[in-house]
């Protein structure tokens, strides 16, 4: 129910997806532009060499191979890239101070970015929270202003704290993509198999597990008027319902992905403006209608349909408020 709820919250308020997509493009062109410049300047040698063009077609051949089903190519690719990363990172070494700028100045403006897409994130949070609550047609910049502050010192914590979770996830998916497949028999392509379905597993469960543990961070801040640090503590220790949050996240990640895939193939890549600012909006419209149900508050779904306090049904006449 609650899956269904957000996908309706999602659909209803599917104008929010167009605003995000603007603001992520206008964030992606500024930050992208910064990050281009810092690359060109720094590393334009490494880029260039014949070991990064080594490294660069043998995974670009392990790809293909994947689509193309050519085992011999995956049965030598573990071989293959740890000889051609060797050389690479070899020739790296001899470059350690330009590649050492490089590192902070891109780790800086990724960290930058996070926390100004996260602006937007927040103010679609009150965009959704008015609407749910009240009906209300608030608009997205009215949102980003009057929650700025608020979205500002949750960023604050938020983007640190998710880089190091984030961090530890990757280096978990890169040992069972790697090193889990020299732990089991060698059955070639079948072994492959297993290895990079083992890091999709892990890599969406994590992301599971951080969406469940601060599912109410946002929707507490906002709809239920508490602080920053004590809505993010509430959060992380709500242990209630966790098993069912994160069931109900794992599974709207899996749907996530297949649907952008699908959609990616269908359209050769253009749906991928919609449908990538769409998971956000209904990523976060299930954070909300579990921070509603859990408090046992009544919610709008749509126009004439409410939710809450163990009933459903329908309001005769919902509030005409036009933020």
């Amino acid at each position: 129910m609650r899956f269904r709820h957000a996908f309706t919250i999602t659909t209803d308020n599917f104008v929010e997806t167009l605003k995000l997509l603007l603001y992520r493009l206008v964030s992606v062109a500024i930050f992208g532009s910064i990050a281009y410049v810092i690359l060109k300047l720094g590393l334009s040698a490494i880029t260039h060499s014949a070991e990064a063009e080594a490294f660069k077609s043998v995974l670009g051949n392990f790809f293909n191979a994947l689509f193309t089903g050519e085992t011999d190519v995956l049965k030598a690719f573990r071989e293959t890239f740890k000889t051609t990363l060797s050389d690479l990172l070899v020739m790296i070494g001899s470059h350690s101070g330009s590649i050492v700028g490089c590192a902070v100045g891109l780790v800086a403006i990724y960290l930058l970015s996070r926390f100004v897409n996260g602006l937007a994130v927040f103010a679609l949070g009150g965009v959704l929270s008015d609407r749910m609550r009240s009906y209300a047609h608030t608009k997205f910049s009215q949102s980003f202003f009057k929650n700025i502050g608020s979205a500002a010192l949750y960023q604050v914590i938020y983007v640190p704290l998710g880089f190091v979770y984030d961090m530890i996830a990757a280096l978990t998916c890169w040992f069972f993509f790697f090193y889990a497949p020299s732990l089991m028999p060698s059955w070639g392509f079948v072994t492959v198999v297993i290895a990079v379905s083992l890091t999709i597993l892990a890599m969406v469960c994590f992301i599971a597990v951080k969406l469940a543990l601060i599912s109410a961070w946002i929707p507490a801040i906002i709809a239920g008027g508490v602080s920053v640090g004590k809505a993010f503590s509430s959060s992380i220790r709500r242990g209630k319902g966790f098993g069912g949050r994160f069931v109900g996240f794992a599974a709207a990640i899996y749907a996530v992905v297949v649907v952008n895939l699908v959609a990616a193939f269908c359209t050769v890549g253009s749906s991928l403006l919609i449908t990538v600012p769409a998971s956000y909006v209904f990523v976060l419209a299930m954070q909300f209608v579990n921070y509603f149900r859990d408090e046992n508050m009544r919610y709008f779904v749509t126009r004439r349909r409410i939710v809450g306090e163990e009933e459903e049904g329908f309001d005769p006449e919902p509030p005409e408020n036009n933020g």
